[in-house]
């Protein structure tokens, strides 16, 4: 009997602190052993000249979410990890969404039936709390908390979503008590509708006034007002899709007050701007997504908050709708106003090599910062054990990247239900040529070779120590 199931030799280990030369043992789905001249293996896989990284951790997607009469989202559970483990990705974190009304086990059951047997990588939920009621607050959530599902995430804005403070006062100090750990959509949402309201009524209701409906102020206001609640409660929060300077700042004057706030970027706000909706008519609402993205000054202060570790998670808010189709971006009443396009871009496969690319291949960011902002940082900061690093006893969750590999983005080439990529035509240089979970193939040399019944939900442990009741 060898000692291993599968060797990886020659390779560059990187995690989010070392790069060094050594070969990877793994059996029995984990990582056994590090070091030279690993050969006792039913499989050796020759990494020279290639980067082994830990697999991407991707915990802000959107998968199988209902979106409002007659719209579909473009991804179910087998194609949107299909997608993430052709993009390098090991874990998704997608979204139970709560109906007004709904129990949260209830929401959970129907989302579990959706994923069970459909995941070619392993995923955990996030619950969003869009009804607080008593029972939620005071039952349902806390039990849930200690099964493990120990994130939630609430909005401040969006019609049936948007909680007002005194309700998100509630959930923090449930969260707070129970261990749990609460993501902000900061967008103030009066402000918004007195926006949208009037460039309707002047007549400005293309995709492109979406974003002059969301300008930057809105979102730094509702940032500013998110931490304040969260200070009151003393807990840790996560501000989510953080798109500019302004609300970044926010984060780093709170961090030096001494508080606990997670920053979150995605590759939107490095890559895209405003004028990529400008004199496209409906074209533009391919690049429809909330926050918007900015202009230039506001990608450079992305990259300062990535650089500078006032971002320590990069998610790519994955949200998919097809555009060429009434039940997506083309929906019926999009045309009379941007109110009504459904709001969000895929992203699933693309967020790693875009990070890789203009990240590190230019210089911008550390091979190791990479593996923190897109694997190591998300299992600790949401209570993942053994995942996001490559490590003896880690999972043997592993991409093996060609750090010399260019291409250029297209929608052909990407493997997400969506009919188009907003990043059409973006140079990439290095690629993940190879994903493997827990020690098993799920992509190789371009190729799916993993089933959709591989992938496994996880509960996690609490992100912090609850407080004393």
């Amino acid at each position: 009997m060898a000692a291993f199931d599968t060797v990886i030799r020659r390779g560059t280990i990187a995690t989010a602190s070392e790069t060094y030369k050594a070969d990877v043992g793994i059996r029995d789905g984990r990582i056994v052993s590090i070091g030279e001249a690993l050969t006792d293996a039913d499989e050796v896989v020759d990494a020279a000249g290639m980067l082994v990284l830990p697999g991407g951790i991707d915990s802000h997607v959107h998968i199988s979410q209902p979106s409002g009469p007659g719209i579909v989202m473009a991804d179910d559970f087998a194609s949107a990890t299909r997608a993430a483990a052709f993009g390098g990705n090991t874990f998704v974190m997608p979204y139970c969404l709560q109906a007004k009304g709904q129990p949260l086990r209830e929401a959970l059951k129907d989302y579990h039936a959706l994923a069970d047997q459909n995941c070619h990588i392993d995923h955990s939920f996030h619950l969003i709390i869009a009804d607080p009621t008593e029972s939620v607050l005071g039952q349902e959530l806390p039990a849930l908390v200690a099964d493990g599902y120990t994130s939630l995430k609430i909005f401040m804005t969006y019609a049936d979503l948007a909680l007002s403070d005194f309700q998100i006062l509630e959930v923090l100090a449930v969260a707070r008590e129970s261990g749990a750990l609460v993501q902000i959509h900061a967008e103030n949402y009066d402000a918004i509708r007195f926006l949208a309201d009037r460039l309707e009524r002047a007549g400005n209701t293309g995709p492109y006034f979406h974003g002059k409906s969301r300008p930057i102020v809105v979102e730094r206001e509702a940032t500013s007002r998110a931490i304040s609640l969260a200070e009151l409660i003393d807990v840790p929060i996560v501000i989510v899709h953080v798109s500019n300077r302004e609300a970044m700042d926010e984060i780093r004057r709170a961090r030096m007050r001494g508080l606990t706030i997670h920053g979150e970027t995605c590759p939107q706000y490095l890559v895209l701007t405003e004028d990529d909706l400008k004199d496209l008519g409906m074209e533009g609402a391919k690049y429809v997504c909330s926050p918007p993205p900015r202009d230039k000054a506001s990608q450079q202060a992305c990259w300062e908050g990535l650089q500078q570790g006032i971002f320590s998670l990069f998610s790519s808010d994955h949200c998919p709708f097809r555009y060429d189709d009434e039940a997506g971006k083309l929906t019926p009443n999009a045309r009379s106003s941007f109110r009504w396009i459904p709001n969000g871009i895929p992203g699933i496969e693309t967020r790693l090599p875009i990070l890789f690319s203009e990240g590190v291949s230019k210089g911008r960011i550390s091979l190791n910062q990479f593996v923190a902002l897109t694997a190591t940082n998300h299992a600790k900061t949401y209570g993942l054990a053994r995942k996001g690093s490559i490590a003896v006893g880690y999972d043997a969750d592993i991409a093996i990247w060609d750090p010399g590999r260019t291409a250029t983005l297209s929608q052909k080439d990407l493997h997400h239900g969506a009919d188009y990529t907003p990043y059409e035509g973006l140079e990439i240089t290095g690629w993940p040529i190879a994903t493997m979970l827990r020690g098993r193939f799920v992509v190789r040399e371009g190729k799916l070779v993993g089933d959709k019944s591989y992938g496994r939900y996880l509960s996690r442990g609490k992100p912090f120590k609850p407080s004393a009741p």
